[in-house]
């Protein structure tokens, strides 16, 4: 089967893939399929009972499922056509997918243009080299969550977590719930990695003990899991000879960073951030190659899934323009990242358009404002962290005259 008379595929359907095919189709693309390696619409959302979600896009308090239940029925009232329990094998440069599924058999379909929107997976053991045995036990946060949420079945009663995650966190409050006894969540870092609302309403309120600037030095077990050595880090975070100490444990869960989700895109040739993990691309998130754009988890990782929301139909509404054949105009200004910002996304911007800038922070600081070559923000950040993505608008006139330059972007301490 080949289908050549598509505008628009979306590749993924969870909050990122739904928001990008809903506005494709609001924007005019006639013909736009999502495709979707699991049954149901939603990805993640599905498991992700807590709430949280759509504060800022629905300005309403929702669960995961709700938030996606939302999308997925105006996503069915647009016409947009679903393929789930299809995974996709291959995107090519020329914009041509070949999937696979159990209703068609191996096929292709030809679109105009492909979104993106893969997501991203967590990062394992095997990412982070604890030495020790291999026992049963060991699992990433977002397995264990999609166990006690989605098969009703708790991995353990005794859980250390290695990571403040956002899903590491959520998931000691869950698991503490359910009857088991956390018994710690070992840091890294001398601050919380995840949002200050988890890390109170998760670790703070429940009495969970917290060790930063602690790590996992040892696993202990055979068949099972028993314990685990943790040990006190030094400023280049080296383990401190004589601080060690054995937990015993039946369960150590991982929310050690998560990854975007991008085989598919090297094999299209789309050139990714190793600042981000994943494709670089423009204000209107088409990456270097012509067609294909991008947004969501597989872009670059978002802490709420209201700005995955809003990146994605950005993503959607200019992969549908460009289907109907209309321009889009060509990056003139490169975005680097200066004191104190790990990234900036989009990293190229044409200077035609006003621009929504995306970045993350190297080191927590206090009291500061972004500035954008010499624009400065005008509103004074309170606090910033890794954790917390920042957003700075620009004006499409302050932009006019860094035509053809580099912008470096920076965070300035208030008064400094």
């Amino acid at each position: 089967m080949k289908l050549e008379d598509i505008d628009v595929a979306v590749i993924g359907a969870g909050p990122a893939g739904m928001a990008a095919a809903i506005r494709a189709k609001e924007t005019g693309a006639e013909n736009v399929v999502i495709i979707e390696r699991d049954a149901l619409l939603g990805g993640l959302l599905h498991q992700c009972i807590h709430n949280g979600f759509g504060l800022l896009y629905f300005g309403e308090n929702l669960t995961g499922p709700e938030y996606s239940y939302r999308f997925a029925e105006k996503l069915m009232d647009t016409g947009v056509k679903p393929l789930p329990d299809t995974m996709v094998l291959k995107v090519s440069g020329e914009r041509e997918i070949t999937a696979v599924n159990s209703r068609d058999g191996l096929f292709t379909l030809k679109p105009k243009s492909i979104v993106l929107a893969m997501g991203c997976r967590e990062r394992s053991r095997g990412g982070i080299n604890i030495p020790g045995t291999r026992p049963a036990g060991v699992l990433t946060a977002g397995t264990a969550q999609r166990l006690v949420n989605i098969e009703g079945f708790v991995p353990g009663n005794k859980i250390v977590i290695l990571g403040t995650g956002d899903i590491g966190m959520i998931m000691a409050r869950r698991l503490t719930l359910e009857g088991a006894q956390v018994k710690g969540v070992v840091e890294i870092l001398p601050y919380v990695g995840g949002l200050i609302r988890n890390e109170v309403q998760c670790l703070h309120d429940f009495q969970i003990p917290v060790l930063l600037q602690h790590t996992i030095t040892q696993i202990h077990g055979e068949d099972r899991i028993e314990a685990v050595t943790i040990a006190a880090l030094d400023a280049r975070q080296r383990p401190i000879a004589g601080t060690e100490r054995k937990i015993e444990c039946d369960t150590l869960l991982l929310s050690v960073g998560l990854i975007p989700e991008n085989e598919l895109s090297t094999m299209a040739g789309v050139k990714l951030d190793p600042l981000t993990g994943g494709a670089v691309v423009n204000e209107m998130r088409q990456t270097n190659i012509s067609g294909i754009f991008a947004g969501g988890n597989v872009l670059h990782v978002h802490d709420l899934v209201d700005n995955v929301s809003w990146e994605s139909e950005l993503a959607g509404e200019n992969a549908a323009k460009f289907a109907q054949g209309r321009k889009i105009p060509e990056e003139q200004i490169t975005l680097k990242p200066g004191r104190n910002i790990k990234y900036v996304l989009p990293q190229v911007i044409s200077g035609e358009n006003d621009a929504t800038l995306y970045m993350r922070v190297k080191e927590p600081e206090k009291n500061v404002k972004i500035k954008v070559g010499d624009i400065m923000s005008s509103l004074t950040i309170m606090g910033v962290k890794p954790s917390t993505m920042v957003k700075v608008e620009v004006s499409a006139a302050e932009l006019q005259k860094y035509e053809g330059k580099e912008i470096v972007v920076d965070c300035q301490v208030k008064g400094g």
